[in-house]
């Protein structure tokens, strides 16, 4: 398949990923279609399942000449790692996230299309996010680079677009989440790492 067209398709699902979700959509099916509005997380997040898997399942089938492999021992101990590091973000990520709200099954009770995952004001450095901000979000990015041992160009592309998609939509998260909590999440931003733990190794280096 032609690379270009493997990118629209999958800059296409990031669009639509991003657009269902914006505040200036989910506004306007607030507004016009309120009794659609406990399900609606729900609802995407079920979309988003259902055309991410054909999509990514049709471009690992396509093949290619192999851009990129977790090749030798170092490779393989390397992938390894990164992968226990994902899963421990996630699962450490999980105790201040609210997965259900994540779901969209409290919004079936509440009738909120919640976007943010947090479930406190109080941004304090302790456990995991005292190393990200975002442990899901850099989670999912070793994820993404992770989960397969070799990388065909087509799975190269969509990896590669799907890793900007994130940071990008780290980026839009972090905006709002200043926007709605000010100066605590500013001081939170100033003690902690957006994504990769820089602040975090440097203050273990100066130990």
């Amino acid at each position: 398949m032609n690379p270009v067209v493997l990118a629209a398709l999958w800059i296409g699902w990031c669009a639509m990923h991003s657009i269902l979700i914006d505040t200036a959509f989910t506004s306007v099916v607030k507004a016009r279609l309120p009794g659609l509005v406990r399900y609606y997380r729900l609802l995407y997040n079920g979309l988003s399942l259902v055309t991410f898997l054909p999509l990514m399942g049709f471009t690992h089938r396509v093949g290619g000449t192999v851009i990129f492999g977790w090749e030798g021992w170092v490779g393989v101990s390397i992938r390894i790692l990164c992968l226990a590091s994902a899963i421990l973000l996630f699962w450490n990520g999980a105790k201040r996230y609210n997965f259900k709200s994540f779901l969209g099954i409290n919004q079936l009770r509440a009738g909120e299309t919640q976007v943010l995952l947090s479930t406190t004001q109080d941004f304090l450095p302790t456990g995991v996010f005292n190393i990200t901000r975002h442990p899901w979000y850099l989670g999912s990015l070793l994820s993404i680079w992770t989960i397969f041992s070799e990388y065909p160009r087509p799975l190269f592309v969509a990896s590669f677009i799907l890793s900007v998609y994130l940071v990008v939509g780290t980026l839009l998260e972090e905006r709002k989440i200043v926007n709605e909590y000010g100066h605590s999440y500013r001081r939170y931003q100033q003690q902690v790492s957006m994504l990769f733990p820089w602040k975090w190794l440097i203050n273990r280096l100066k130990w």
